[in-house]
This record gives structure tokens, sequence and C-alpha cells, in this order.
């Protein structure tokens, strides 16, 4: 038995003594080493066992399992169901099906119990095997890192954990264990069966592979550890990295920053995108394929909008400056772009201040000082400030939505006039965000689109005595 396993249960699995464990158990060593060891230790543990009826002599697993439990005067439930049947009903692999029923058992009755963690027997072994899987599937460094001794799996529970306290042990030792500690394991036959792909490893591939380096198992096992701490130090730069580029979340769509995601490596997008796919599905069957297609139009300059079809019902969608990950019924936020509230012209004072949607604000005040308005205008970078010439502002100032037949002298094109339409059109401006985007007009003239250009008419000059300074901002939390 380990030494150290107090540690491992404390501070790697992160248990505590005075809440409940639901502790899965098959019969077989592993599991009973399991449960023996976190009982000993004074845990309080309940007993679960699933019979997957694999197999004719499987009710007698469920009798011992009952028996063991009874005998320590430990809590016991149990639960049956068709794997078989269940496999071929959803068209999954029989392995798979079984995990899956196994799990949502065991986590009902977790959530049933207000269980601190799912405990499950899995060793060294099975640490190794399920390494050599993900690499024959092409996994990626989280596959190749293998499992973790706590850990959650969002598609059974987004809260309780499963924990797996024999990571470090080898098979052997919990048959030694066994053995030591008056338990009697029953045999599962199915493990001797070649049918099943993790067998198949265990029985043939393994060994094969022992005859080029004996200790190819310990191997397995070090280059997982030492990729667990490669592991880490990704999830950290990942995490840092989802601070900066995301502005909101939700529970049908996250919104990167897409001048902010460009900057990092094509790697880092590529887990960023990922890591968005699976909070808004957990079971979503991702592929280097589809994650490769989406950095690749991100990071293609001709493709200042897109949308594409991801999977499993996710799509991505670019406007403007931001990129969007969503389910196909998300509803996407406005509150990214300045908008008004009514549709009916607001009324703009000087100075003061026009409370528009989304927690944004429109401000406006006088200037007297002609020169430095002149130098922070040559100097502004931020499309949501302007400075303009108040000389032929005289009429009313109102912020009001686009009219049908508007034209408007962008700045930089020398007075010449552009219908609005073709200038939301030629800046890109989100299509979702025409219809109430505010516009500052005197009159009915406009003298500025927020976030674009000021009317070319209305330009800071030399011979300016009288300025106007308009704003539009707004307090942004980025999502997490």
């Amino acid at each position: 038995m380990s030494e150290n396993i107090e540690s491992i249960l404390r501070d790697e699995c992160g248990l505590v003594k005075d809440r409940l464990i639901i502790v899965g158990v098959s019969g077989g060593p592993d599991s009973l080493c399991l449960l023996d060891t976190l009982r000993q230790a004074g845990y309080e543990v309940f007993v679960a066992h699933f019979d997957h009826q694999l197999r004719p002599e499987s009710g007698e697993d469920a009798l011992m399992v009952e028996k063991t439990a009874s005998r320590l005067m430990l809590g016991f439930h149990t639960a049956s169901e068709d794997v078989r049947a269940h496999a071929e009903r959803e068209g999954l692999s029989i392995e798979e099906a079984a995990r899956n029923l196994r799990y949502q058992f065991l986590f009902t009755l977790a959530r049933e119990r207000n269980a601190q963690a799912v405990a499950v027997g899995h060793t060294a072994d099975d640490q190794v095997e399920t390494i050599i899987m993900h690499f024959i599937r092409g996994s990626a460094l989280s596959g190749l890192k293998g499992m973790s001794y706590r850990s959650i799996i969002r598609s059974f529970d987004p809260q309780i954990p499963i924990v797996r306290p024999l990571l470090g042990m080898w098979h052997e030792e919990t048959v030694i264990y066994c053995a030591a500690n008056g338990l009697r394991p029953q045999h599962d036959s199915s493990n001797d069966s070649i049918d099943f792909q993790r067998n198949r490893i265990r029985h043939l591939l393994i060994p094969s592979l022992e005859t080029y380096n004996p200790k190819f198992r310990e191997a397995v096992l070090r280059m997982s550890q030492a990729l667990k701490g490669d592991h880490a130090m990704l999830m950290d730069m990942l995490e840092s990295a989802w601070q900066k580029s995301v502005i909101e979340t939700d529970r049908h769509s996250v919104t990167f920053d897409a001048q902010e995601l460009a900057r990092y490596s094509s790697g880092l997008q590529r887990n960023l995108i990922k890591y968005s796919m699976q909070s808004l599905l957990p079971d979503v069957d991702l592929t280097y394929a589809t994650l490769d297609r989406a950095i690749a139009a991100i990071n293609d300059p001709g493709h200042a909008s897109f949308r594409m079809d991801l999977k499993g019902g996710l799509r991505m969608l670019r406007e403007a400056n931001h990129i969007y990950i969503c389910t196909l019924d998300a509803e996407l936020p406005f509150n990214l772009w300045p908008q008004l509230v009514e549709m009916s012209a607001m009324p703009v004072s000087m100075p003061g201040q026009v409370e528009l949607a989304g927690g944004w604000k429109f401000s406006s005040e006088r200037w007297r000082l002609q020169l430095l308005a002149r130098e922070q205008a040559e100097q502004n970078d931020d499309p949501f400030q302007v400075w303009l010439d108040a000389k032929n502002l005289t009429k009313p100032l109102k912020l009001r939505v686009r009219h049908q037949g508007d034209q408007f002298p962008p700045l930089g094109m020398d007075g010449h006039t552009q219908k609005l339409s073709d200038f939301f059109v030629n800046v890109k401006m989100p299509q979702r965000a025409r219809e109430k985007w505010p516009l500052l007009c005197c009159g009915d003239e406009i003298v500025w689109v927020p976030g674009y250009r000021p009317s070319h008419i209305h330009r800071l000059t030399e011979s300016t005595t009288s300025v106007l300074y308009f704003s539009i901002s707004r307090t942004r939390e980025k999502g997490g």
C-alpha cells in the first residue's frame, strides 16, 4: 500500500472526513482496496454497485459487494441495466455504454446523498491503458497526460468531482492488499475477453511493447506525470488568455475580442476555441480538423465577417471585432455596441449625458482650449470620442437612429457625401447593430457616427474657435 495515501486523499483528491463519499465498487481487487483504504483512513463512505448484465454471473458480484458492505456496516445501493441493449439503441460501443450508465448511476446517487465526491478504483495500470488508448486516437496533451486524482466530468455533474486515489498503485499491489486484509475479490471474466479494446491493449499490446522496454508501463507513467506539469502550465496560460480575450459568456455563447484573440499563437487560439466549445457543450466531439478550420478563419485577413458550423450544433461567427462561439439557438448580445433604447430621437444637452442600452452612456461638453482640443483629436485613437467645430452646430443636437435615405460626408472623403447604408457596409458595421445605432445629429444632419467617423464638414480646423466634445463609453466586465 502506498505510504503517502493519506496525503493523496487529502491534498490530491481534496477529500474531507466529515462528508460522504460515494465509492464505486465492482467487487474486484481495485475497488475493494479503494473501499477499505478510505474506510480505514476514517472517511465516511457509501458503497455503490452497478450491474452491467454483461455476464450470467454478474448478480453474484452484486451479492458479494452487498455482503461486504453489510459486514463493514456501510450503506449500500445497487442498480442494474442491460448495457448491451443500451449500446445498440444509442449506437455506442459496449465500453462507452457501460461507462455512461455506471457514471450516471454514481453521480445521481452522489447528488441524492449530497456527497462530496465519487471515488473509483482506477490504478496505474488503468492509467497506462488509458494513455495508450488516447495515443491511438491521436489525442492532444490533455489526453496524453492521462487521468487526474481529482477532476470534474461536466457531462455527469458540473460540481461533484470524481476522485481516483489509487492512480499511483499498480493492480498487483491491490491484489496483495486484499489478500493481506481478508478481502475476497470476485473475478470478472469479461476482463479476459479480447473483444474489448482495453483488454486487447492490456493482454496483447502492452506485453508486446514490453519486449522492447521491460519497464514500458513505468515509462508511460513517468511520461504522464511529466505531461501533467506541462498541461498545468498550459492551463495557466489559457486562463490568462481567456481573461484578456473573452468579453462575455453565457449558457449559449462565448464572445471573444477578435483583435486580442489574433495576438496569440495558433496553438493557444486552438485551445481557447476548444475550451469555449466544451464550456457550452461538454460532450462535443472535437477533432483537430474542426479546430484547425476555425483557426484558419480567425486568422484570414480577408474574413472581416464570417459564419461557419463547427461540431455538435455549435457555430462560429464574426461581427466586426467580435467572434462568437455559440449554440444554434443563442440570442447574441446587443450590449457589445452602443444602441438607442427608443426609436425616437433623444435630445442632447450641453453639457450632459444620455443613457443608452446595455450600460453605455453618451456624454457631451464644451472645450474652451481649442489648441488642446486639436492636439487631442490628432492623437486620438478611440473612435468613440470626437472633437467637433461648434461654429455651425447651431440647431438642436439629438441622438437618433438611421432614416431611409440618410446621407453623410465622412471625414477623409473631402466633403463627398455617401449613403449611410453604404457607409455602414464599407466600415463593416455588424448587420444586427445597424437598426438602433446612435447617430449624433444637428437637426436632420448627421455630424458623427460614433465608433467610426465624424462629418468632414464639422472637423476641427486652424480657424476653429469653439469646440464641442462628445464620447460614448461603457464599463465592460470580462467573462471567465
